[in-house]
């Protein structure tokens, strides 16, 4: 199966690529070349869908199947912030770590260590013409500085319920068993094994 992704975050589309590995996946770039979507919608869903239909629509292909995520880590102590503006909580254009270093002075202006938070995964899919969304959530806690390597975003400082590591510090097969997007992509393929 081809899936075009409506994404240019690189992080994004190597893990799609690793959690669909019997699929081609294609980033829209590499068909449409770059662009900018103006995600404007006040939810992860509203997002979503904007991302898809708006590179559906320039496919101009309707057996095309165009899969978009909007992604982001809420944190309950500080208002549910960065929520949907995750990618851009330092700013517009900011990089995954200005936005890290931005939540990591937020929780020490609070003089928060360690407190609740949760990611949310949305995954739109439109093929036909038609739209289907299903969401994704992990839950756990983020500490005030950056532990390991691995992951993006906000993984070094996000930890897991029931584990001692951030998520920078764990591999990517124990990951995709239990993180949002793959939650959330598991039961996108189920959508899928329907539709197509």
């Amino acid at each position: 199966m081809r899936i075009v992704l409506a994404t240019s975050n690189k992080g994004k589309i190597n893990e799609f690529k690793k959690l669909l590995p019997t699929d081609e996946v294609v980033a829209f770039s590499e068909l449409l070349g770059e662009m900018e979507i103006i995600e404007d919608a006040d939810t992860f869903k509203g997002n979503a869908i904007i991302k898809a239909k708006t590179i559906y629509d320039k496919l101009n292909d309707e057996n095309a199947i165009v899969i978009s995520d909007d992604s982001g880590i809420s944190v309950p102590e500080l208002n549910n912030e960065p929520g949907i503006y995750s990618a851009r909580y330092a700013g517009q254009g900011a990089s995954d770590k200005d936005n890290l270093q931005k939540l990591i002075d937020e929780l020490n202006k609070k003089d928060i260590k360690e407190t609740a938070a949760y990611y949310t995964a949305c995954i739109a899919i439109v093929y036909k013409g038609e739209v289907y969304t299903v969401h994704g959530w992990m839950h756990g806690s983020v500490i005030n500085k950056e532990v390991g390597e691995n992951g993006f975003g906000y993984d070094p400082m996000f930890i897991p319920t029931g584990f001692d590591k951030t998520f920078g510090e764990l591999s990517h097969e124990i990951k995709k068993e239990f993180s949002h997007r793959g939650k959330a992509l598991k039961l996108a393929k189920k959508v899928l094994e329907v539709i197509v």
